[in-house]
């Protein structure tokens, strides 16, 4: 998740969560700021997934979370052990590494596992890199992708396999409209194959959502704890995000909340107009400050909160620090010095001559901010800070 502070507008983008902690990573938190927008995900609309448990007993499919059940269900189960599994992915592949590089990021179970053995070195899986390298002679199980069945390795598999009533294809998670396995969830008697012709669909179809999006009841949770005035549905489909909508309404329909799901491409203008509001401390906060009076110092931003500090305190009250920078620069002049110091104080308010000691030679000072210094008869300097 990304919260996004934009003038003062906090806008919190969830893009793909869920607040159920799985087999290796830790349950989405809640931001600890109320955003302004929140721009959340919406696939599962209005439905709501298995209890967890409930999915395990059944199937699973290959993300790492699976992976890790089938593993372990295969090393509690010796009788197993002569069905090869396999996983054809190369990004899962790619993704054991990134799980292996941030095990900190992973929940408490797999980072206690770690201490003694990698998890991510699974005994009974195996990567298969292509359908050339797969021998199908004997049972086995392959989790392939992509998951819509559209092409690459599961398409392939799909169409070896639809034939044999001795098959399965289990789909373990959201599938979009229009695709083969959204087709055949619902079980048709024929499908369609890649080369136009068609074939009998007799393998068993099974459909098991480890789906690592929200459902209705994580995003109703979620929305109820944050509170923000703005909701914005994005990546789902258009009939579930319109349920969705509906739902949230009806749900907070005590509050003005607003609720919008729009279109892809489409754009979103929102407008807002609110004060922002500054604290004073340290120095600056020892006098009550009368309305209308000018309050001098520094304004310091720390995540969603401004603060105005005399720049003394500025080392106290943050991890900043302040810091004289002086700058000088020589100019060619050749001129009397003292008409020099005429000319300006025809031009400047204020232009007063400095003792010999402090500038160690004729010199003035413009404005208390600018000092001009005889250098020789053919250079001045000028000194600021």
């Amino acid at each position: 998740m990304f919260m996004v502070d934009i003038a003062g507008v906090r806008v919190l983008y969830t893009g793909d969560y869920s607040r159920e902690e799985d087999r290796h990573l830790l349950a989405a938190e809640i931001p600890q700021f109320s955003p302004d927008i929140c721009i959340i995900e919406s696939p599962y609309g209005v439905q709501l997934h298995q209890p967890r448990n409930v999915r395990e007993k059944r199937f699973t499919d290959g993300r790492a979370q699976e992976l890790l059940i089938l593993d372990e269900y295969w090393s509690n189960h010796p009788e197993l052990h002569n069905i090869p599994i396999y996983y054809a992915s190369p990004l899962a592949k790619r993704c054991m590494v990134v799980y292996q590089t941030y095990i900190n990021s992973m929940n408490e179970r797999i980072r206690n596992q770690f201490a003694n053995s990698n998890p991510f070195d699974f005994k009974h899986v195996s990567p298969l890199k292509s359908i050339e390298n797969f021998n199908d002679v004997s049972p086995s199980v392959v989790m392939a992708s992509p998951n819509g069945l559209q092409s690459g390795l599961s398409r392939q598999l799909f169409e070896m396999w639809c034939f044999d009533k001795k098959k399965a294809c289990v789909i373990p998670g959201y599938v979009v409209e229009g695709t083969l396995a959204k087709t055949i969830i619902n079980e048709p008697k024929e499908v369609t194959l890649m080369n136009g012709l068609t074939a009998p669909l007799n393998m068993q179809v099974h459909y098991i959502s480890f789906s690592a999006h929200a459902d209705f009841a994580q995003t109703s949770t979620f929305l109820k704890e944050l509170m923000p005035p703005n909701i914005i549905l994005v990546h789902g489909e258009a009939n579930e995000m319109g349920r969705l909508k509906q739902k949230l309404i009806t749900q907070f329909s005590d509050r003005n909340t607003k609720i919008i799901s729009p279109k892809n491409c489409q754009s979103v203008e929102m407008y807002f107009n609110f004060e922002k509001m500054a604290k004073t401390i340290g120095r600056l906060a020892e006098n009550t400050s009368k309305v209308g009076e000018t309050v001098s110092g520094l304004l310091v931003k720390k995540a969603f909160t401004y603060q105005i500090m005399a720049p003394d305190d500025l080392h106290v009250f943050s991890q900043l620090s302040t810091a004289d920078i002086s700058q000088r620069i020589t100019i060619a002049y050749i001129g009397a010095f003292g008409v020099l110091k005429h000319r300006l104080k025809q031009i400047f308010e204020s232009v007063e001559s400095l003792p010999d000691e402090e500038s160690e030679g004729p010199a003035f000072r413009v404005h208390e901010r600018l000092t001009v210094k005889y250098e020789s008869e053919k250079d001045i300097s000028l000194h600021w800070r």
